[in-house]
């Protein structure tokens, strides 16, 4: 007990890293300078409203594209659809030669329909129906096996109709806790690979993992390195049959990670401790890593662990940092009900989870406009307590009426928007004049 005590007094004793209000007085201005052109998709489209940013982006897929290839080569992305499963964000990427990773068959479908020829399917728990969704369309898809007991379904399923299918194996990164829930481990590498030999239709040919939100590349460079001491056992044939592996995604957007107080580690504990001494307006950045050095660092890390006559290409899976930054959210000051008090027509559904209780973003009040912060709970229009946008807005007053933005809300969003209480919002796409700037690019 005492040592568990000591472990608290150091916690709330630490100071989690302030947000730079230099760089963040930057992008707010940024979106301040397009206000006119958010109020005018408001007004021909309704509130509340997604705003995506298509220019955006295909220049993140252009930049991630070039950060991976200079450093590796020969690399193929795949863009996660669980981040963002608009039907147009996979469309466009598609257009920008992405593959698409899909997690489920319902991903797949919309994968298929917005015309990706390359597409890896990944996730646990795969059903019969989905598995065999995957062998309609094995001339594209590529299954990431996640067991011993989905390889022997596969198999039955590909020997019933003759059909051959491209596959790969998920290894665990986390032999412990949840994570132990995707893939399996690596020392049963070898065994996975001698049973699928057995199979005349699943051609095994590559590996994949899976790290999150990662804002250094050291849970990728780690891994790594335990996957090639593993591989540099492999007997030479097996080494031979690996024609992939699969990176994953868990890349962090540039900006880094924006936290309220009570989404860092010492804030959770003091709001079970205090919550009345939490301040509401504190707001913290945890800095992630360019995504040029985190390319260069998997790239060193594969050139110095892996089998040097390895002869594969390498996946990765962009999710978040492909997305995070091109979609925007805009609602409307419904009622007032106190200078410290506004209710919006848009409610928390529009992105499914209590996020901005942990997480920060400006809310911008574009038709009073202003750098000016004012403490203010800004919150939606479920019947809920918990419906909250933010603690307070930028701006120079804020009435009823008035086009609120939410700005970067892309990834884990809209694919979990909820049909709860109120409509969804309407999207519309931003002009191509439109940049939101952050002073670290």
């Amino acid at each position: 007990m005492q040592e568990l005590l000591s472990k608290a007094e150091r916690l709330l004793s630490s100071t989690p890293p302030k947000m730079d209000e230099e760089r963040l007085g930057i992008f707010i201005n940024s979106c301040l300078r397009h206000k006119d052109i958010f109020l005018d998709l408001a007004r021909r489209h309704g509130s509340p409203l997604y705003a995506l940013d298509e220019k955006r982006l295909r220049s993140k897929a252009v930049l991630f594209r070039r950060a991976f290839s200079q450093a590796i080569g020969n690399v193929d992305i795949f863009y996660a659809m669980k981040s963002n499963n608009m039907p147009d964000v996979a469309r466009i990427l598609v257009e920008a030669d992405f593959g698409l990773d899909v997690s489920s068959g319902l991903e797949l479908q919309q994968a298929i329909t917005v015309g990706a020829q390359r597409i890896i399917f990944s996730g646990p728990g795969k059903t019969d129906a989905e598995l065999s969704a995957a062998l309609d369309h094995a001339e594209r898809v590529t299954v990431l096996l996640d067991s011993f007991g989905e390889l022997a379904r596969l198999d039955q399923l590909a020997g019933k109709r003759k059909e051959k299918i491209q596959a790969g194996v998920r290894l665990t990164t986390n032999p412990n806790g949840l994570w132990r829930k995707f893939g399996i481990p690596l020392e049963s590498l070898h065994e996975f690979f001698s049973q699928a030999r057995k199979s005349s239709f699943i051609d095994l040919c590559g590996l994949q993992f899976h790290t999150s939100w990662n804002l250094t590349p050291g849970a990728h460079t780690d891994f790594l390195k335990q996957l090639g001491k593993k591989l540099c056992e492999l007997p030479l044939d097996l080494q031979r049959c690996i024609r992939f592996i699969d990176m994953g995604g868990g890349y962090w957007p540039v900006q880094g990670e924006w936290l309220r107080a009570k989404g860092t580690p010492n804030g959770q504990l003091m709001d079970l401790l205090a919550p009345e001494t939490i301040d509401s307006m504190a707001r913290h950045c945890l800095e992630s890593t360019p995504i040029e050095v985190f390319a260069q660092a998997i790239a060193r890390t594969i050139k110095s662990e892996f089998p040097k006559d390895l002869n594969c290409r390498f996946y990765c899976e962009p999710g978040r940092w492909i997305c995070h930054e091109a979609m925007h959210l805009l609602m409307t000051v419904v009622d007032v009900k106190a200078p410290d008090l506004v209710i919006t027509d848009a409610g928390t559904n529009a992105v499914g989870w209590e996020r901005f209780e942990h997480d920060y973003f400006p809310i911008i009040n574009l038709t009073q406009p202003g750098i000016k912060e004012n403490p203010c709970h800004v919150l939606g229009s479920l019947c809920t307590p918990h419906d909250v946008w933010g603690f307070s807005y930028h701006g120079s007053a804020i009435r009823p009426d008035d086009l609120l933005l939410i700005p970067t809300q892309g990834a884990y969003t809209y694919s979990l928007r909820q049909n709860f209480i109120k409509p969804l919002p309407r999207i519309a796409y931003l002009p191509a004049e439109v940049v939101l700037e952050w002073a670290v690019e």
